[in-house]
């Protein structure tokens, strides 16, 4: 066979391929079905669970049982997934309407995952047998082949509440992304009925029966005048709190516990929340905080904060909600599938869609009853007029050859080949005219049938069987009709699994915490070779001093309320607020200066620390290693948030070898590493701006760079040790600027 080659243009075939997959991953992937409320491997995990026969009422199952039987028969996408999914829908903190009943460690609100799917089991909850699976097999449903067409699956569960929106929602997709927060089950019924009682019904008066958002984690809303905007385009953000009781202790103290967290705080926002309060007393947010303990245990949350006794529990409360992630925000996104496509729905919308469906499912339902019921009417039909006519029928059964001779007397009255007791018998068995379905049911009747009690109730079960015949007929030829039975059902589901609110909806005010100023202290930075930065009072300094001198490159007299400033051989100078450093003891190690500045320890190298204070009113000295010098008023180094600045200008390949502040007329030394020192008056060194290069005030060849800057005044003996020999400063020889120097050997 010759292959064909397709010749197609490369950016059309990207383009097909990737929106093929993009609709793979919205459809078949990561977004809800509005009418279930499931996605598609929520859905099949479900239906496998109810083929293997988990109702709640019978023994667990293995969880590594129903993954393996999901992954072979309709989800070949992974095991984890598969059981990711599992877990989730037995979480009670996830979903206000657990779908799963699990046994054993299923993880729990603080962020533990589950145990292995070999060690947990699972089987259905009791509302996910009755209101998800109830009526698969009566054909309310399509079923659709699974990926490789060895089974069948439904493409949708005839579920009968409004699971979208009480078990809410969230999925990333390509594109798009889906949040849709859980709903209280009682609160949304009372609305899914009011829709049907009146489908002119507004949003605003839908959020009669809806109040908002009611969080498996309880909390507070705090922006009610919000949720209509919402509730009416399907998108928007409720901020959310947790719940705070203060409790009274002897001497005065006093405990801030939270009892009740944020939705968007559980897993891993339990553990960042108490690394919150934490750094909020190590950098003087406050200094209420005695203790932190998180006392949380199966019957709920309770997060203890111990405070001072002269702590003012409001205040310190609204810090927690302006400062950490006890208020927080829960984006909603409405997004859901609509006739096979992603759409973002209001509340009307998706209440009016799982309305419909709901009437599409009773339809097919008590059709297909219907039919059933009018069959077993025909056959009770044939059996009570046979029951009046039982001797004729037992004489064509004793003179017929075999079975097919007996039904074609029963349906047709063919006689020929039967042998009759009389005449009369022979003129009434022509006249009959039963149908195939009644001769069949004859046929196999049995004769304990004949019994006068049995041919009675076989009456009863006729007047029965007709009214479910006319019940049926009147439900689907009258959509009031229907729209009872299915209110019926819900207010059963209401009143069976129906529950307390426990999010409170209102309108808060926005914490205003006040900040008590800090008390001013001197205090000591002490900045060590490895970039490692920590602040110490004075008399702990003072008792320290020779380690403090012996283990720290630099060492700064400032106010704990100040800032000292950091300038790096890159010419960059970096701004250290001593709020962001905790006051520590002398022994402790101190945090990265990476972490509370922009410095970078990899690639620079602190060259100069100076207090901002001091700084600002200084002038300071600038020397390059390619020899360029400038003066430098400090009124240049000004900031005010931001955190670094360009401190120099620096020519290509060019780095800052020394900063020196002046205070007075002085001579400056330049040591080059070859051994060059040129000694020349500050005078000639003009103050420029942070932006200039400055001037050249040293020769320095190619290979060579300036390695030292030193200041001394005229008459100063201040020497320094050169390759093991002492070096007075002013016996080097005065010369002028923009001159090699003198080599010292």
């Amino acid at each position: 066979m010759e292959e064909q080659i397709i010749k197609t243009e490369y950016s059309e075939e990207m383009q097909r391929a990737f929106i093929d997959y993009a609709m793979s991953v919205i459809i078949a992937r990561a977004l809800p079905d509005v009418r279930d409320g499931l996605k598609p491997v929520q859905r099949r995990v479900l239906y496998d669970m109810y083929e293997l026969g988990l109702r709640f009422d019978r023994p667990y199952r293995k969880s590594a049982r129903i993954v393996g039987d999901t992954m072979g028969k309709y989800h070949p996408h992974g095991d984890s997934s598969i059981y990711d999914s599992l877990v989730v829908m037995a979480q009670a903190f996830k979903k206000g309407l657990p779908l799963v009943d699990g046994h054993g460690n299923f993880g729990n609100i603080e962020g533990d995952g589950a145990a292995a799917m070999r060690y947990t089991e699972a089987r259905l909850q009791k509302i996910t047998q009755e209101a998800f699976l109830a009526d698969l097999d009566k054909d309310v449903v399509d079923f659709v082949p699974n990926f490789d067409e060895t089974e069948k699956e439904p493409g949708v569960l005839p579920v009968k509440i409004p699971n979208i929106l009480v078990n809410g929602s969230e999925g990333i997709a390509v594109g798009m992304v889906t949040s849709i927060p859980p709903h209280n089950l009682g609160e949304v019924i009372d609305a899914m009925k009011a829709y049907m009682l009146n489908e002119e019904i507004t949003s605003r008066e839908l959020m009669k029966y809806i109040k908002g958002p009611d969080f498996p984690t309880g909390g507070i809303v705090t922006n009610k005048d919000d949720l209509r905007e919402i509730y009416e385009t399907g998108t928007g953000k409720i901020r959310l709190r947790g719940k705070v009781e203060v409790e009274k202790l002897k001497g005065g103290h006093q405990n801030v516990v939270i009892t009740e967290i944020p939705y968007t705080m559980i897993g891993a926002g339990i553990g960042k929340f108490l690394q919150e309060v934490a750094a909020l007393a190590e950098t003087k947010k406050t200094q209420d905080i005695l203790d932190i303990s998180n006392q949380s245990s199966k019957e709920g949350i309770r997060i203890c904060i111990e405070l001072r006794a002269s702590a003012d529990a409001q205040n310190f409360i609204n810090l927690l909600y302006k400062k950490t992630h006890l208020e927080d925000t829960f984006g909603v996104n409405m997004l859901a599938i609509a006739d096979g496509r992603p759409e973002i729905m209001g509340l009307k919308e998706i209440l009016r869609e799982v309305v419909r469906f709901q009437y599409e499912v009773a339809t097919r339902k008590y059709t297909n009853l219907l039919a059933k019921e009018q069959e077993k009417k025909e056959v009770q039909e044939g059996l009570i007029k046979a029951c009046n006519v039982i001797d004729l029928i037992i004489e064509i059964l004793r003179g017929s050859r075999d079975r097919q001779m007996a039904k074609d007397c029963l349906t047709m009255g063919k006689t020929d080949g039967i042998r009759f007791k009389s005449r009369e018998s022979h003129i009434m068995a022509e006249q009959l005219r039963f149908t195939e379905r009644q001769a069949n049911a004859i046929l196999e009747m049995r004769l304990y049938k004949l019994i006068g009690l049995e041919i009675e109730a076989l009456r009863k079960e006729h007047e029965e069987t007709l009214s479910n015949i006319y019940r049926y007929e009147d439900i689907l030829d009258r959509k009031d009709s229907m729209a009872q039975v299915i209110i019926s059902e819900l207010e059963d589901f209401k009143k069976e699994f129906g529950k307390k609110r426990l999010t409170v909806i209102e309108n808060s005010e926005e914490a205003v915490y006040e900040e008590k100023p800090m008390e001013e202290m001197d205090v000591m930075f002490l900045l060590d070779r490895f970039g490692y930065a920590k602040m110490v009072d004075l008399p702990t300094f003072e008792r320290n001093r020779e380690a403090a001198e012996e283990e720290n490159r630099f060492l700064i007299p400032v106010k704990n309320t100040g800032r000292v400033c950091l300038f790096t051989e890159n010419g960059q100078m970096h701004i250290i607020r001593m709020t962001d450093l905790p006051m520590g003891k002398f022994r402790d190690k101190g945090i990265p200066i990476d972490n509370i500045s922009n410095y970078q320890s990899a690639s620079d190298t602190v060259i100069f620390a100076e207090d901002y204070s001091i700084v600002r009113i200084g002038q300071f000295f600038f020397a390059s290693k390619r020899g360029l010098c400038k003066l430098v008023p400090g009124a240049e180094f000004e900031v005010t948030s931001r955190r670094s600045i360009a401190a120099t200008k620096l020519g290509d390949g060019d780095a800052l070898a020394g900063i020196i502040a002046v205070h007075e007329q002085a001579n400056v030394i330049l040591q080059t590493r070859n051994g060059f020192f040129l000694r020349f008056s500050l005078e000639e060194i003009p103050e420029q701006k942070k932006t200039a290069q400055g001037v050249r005030a040293m020769k320095v060849d190619p290979k060579d760079e300036v390695e030292a800057v030193y200041l001394t005044d005229v008459v100063s003996g201040d020497s320094i040790e050169y390759h093991g020999k002492m070096v007075m400063l002013n016996s080097i020889k005065l010369q002028k600027r923009d001159n090699k120097g003198t080599k010292i050997k």
